[in-house]
C-alpha cells in the first residue's frame, strides 16, 4: 500500500487497513431541506460549515421534517457571502441574511431542547405557505453547545448543531452502488446517493468499509491532518424513499435495505452510512479529491 506525503509532509501509515479519497460533500443548511453538493468546505468541531445552521419547527417549537412534510425535500438552498436563497416549485425567492436574526426562540429536535434564534415572519409565512401548516424557520445559536450522544462517543463531547444526532454522515460510493445493484435485481430503479443524505462520500474502498474503520485520517496537507470518527451506524427512517426531485414516495427503497441491513449494534434496526464526530482537524478545509486512509475496527 502506497504512503501517502502530502507537501507538508504529511505521511500517512503504510500498513493502514484500506485508503481512498473523498469522492463527494454535501452541506444540508436547513434541516431536512435539499443539500447542496460542494467541492470543499470549511471543518467545524459541529460538523461542516452551516451544516444544519437552520431549523423549520411548527407552531409549538418542535422540528419538522421530510418524514412527514416530504415537500421540504424540493426546498433548495444556496449560500451566498451574506445571505442564503431558499427557492421552491412556484414560490418567489426567500432572501435570508447569514448576519441577521429576529427573536430568541426555544425549540426542540428529538430529545434536545435548547434556546435559538427566529427568523422573523416573512420566513416564517414563506414556509407556511410552502409547506400548508404553520411553521417558523430557526437559527441555531452558536452560545449553545449541544452534545452528541456520550453514550457513543465513549464519552467525548462532541458538539452538533441542528443534525439529528452527530456532527458528521460519513458514507461511499461503493455503498449505494451495491444498493443500486440490490434494487435493479427486484426490479426497481436505481437512486442517487442523495436520498442518504451524507455530508462525506468516500471513493476507492469497499461497500460499507465506513460501517468498520475505528477512524478516518484525512490529508489536507498539513501536518496536524484531520481525524474524524465514525461512532454510530446511521439508523434510517423513511427518509430514503423520499425522492428528492420529486418529494414522491417509493418504499422500495426502504423494503430492499431491509433485506441486508440490519444492524445487531442498534438494536436490529436498518442502517445505512455512519454517524462521525470531529476528532482533530477543525478549522481545516475538506476537498473533494483529498486522499483518506483508515484502519479496520475489530471487535
Amino acid at each position: 500500500m502506497a504512503i501517502f506525503s502530502g507537501a507538508s509532509g504529511v505521511r500517512f501509515n503504510p500498513d493502514s487497513d484500506l485508503s481512498g479519497t473523498i469522492a463527494r460533500l454535501f452541506v444540508y443548511p436547513v434541516k431536512s431541506c435539499a443539500g447542496i453538493e460542494v467541492q470543499e468546505a470549511h471543518l467545524t468541531e459541529t460538523g461542516l460549515d452551516l451544516d444544519r445552521a437552520w431549523m423549520v419547527v411548527d407552531a409549538h417549537g418542535m422540528f419538522l421534517t421530510q418524514r412527514v412534510l416530504p415537500r421540504m425535500a424540493l426546498i433548495r438552498p444556496q449560500l451566498k457571502s451574506d445571505e442564503m436563497v431558499l427557492r421552491a416549485p412556484g414560490m418567489l425567492a426567500l432572501h435570508v441574511a447569514m448576519d441577521q436574526v429576529e427573536a430568541p426562540a426555544t425549540v426542540t429536535v428529538w430529545r434536545d431542547t435548547v434556546p435559538a434564534w427566529d427568523m422573523g415572519a416573512v420566513a416564517a409565512q414563506w414556509f407556511t405557505d410552502f409547506l400548508g401548516q404553520a411553521c417558523r424557520l430557526i437559527r441555531f445559536d452558536p452560545e449553545v453547545r449541544r452534545l452528541s450522544s456520550l453514550d457513543w462517543t465513549g464519552g467525548i463531547e462532541a458538539p452538533t448543531q441542528f443534525a439529528d444526532g452527530f456532527p458528521l454522515l460519513v458514507t461511499s460510493e461503493a455503498s449505494i452502488d451495491e444498493f443500486n445493484g440490490r434494487l435493479l435485481a427486484a426490479g426497481h430503479a436505481p437512486v442517487g446517493i442523495e436520498r442518504f443524505r451524507p455530508n462525506i462520500v468516500l471513493g476507492g474502498v469497499g461497500a460499507h468499509d465506513e460501517d468498520r474503520v475505528d477512524m478516518v485520517r484525512v490529508d489536507v496537507g498539513e501536518p496536524e491532518g484531520v481525524h474524524l470518527q465514525p461512532v454510530k451506524p446511521c439508523a434510517r427512517c423513511p427518509i430514503p424513499n423520499v425522492d428528492p426531485a420529486t418529494a414522491e414516495i417509493d418504499p422500495s427503497v426502504s423494503d430492499t435495505l431491509r433485506t441486508y441491513r440490519q444492524d445487531k449494534r442498534v438494536g436490529g434496526a436498518i442502517t445505512f452510512g455512519m454517524n462521525a464526530i470531529v476528532r482533530q482537524g477543525a478549522g481545516q478545509t475538506l476537498r473533494v479529491g483529498q486522499r483518506i486512509a483508515a484502519d479496520l475496527r475489530f471487535e
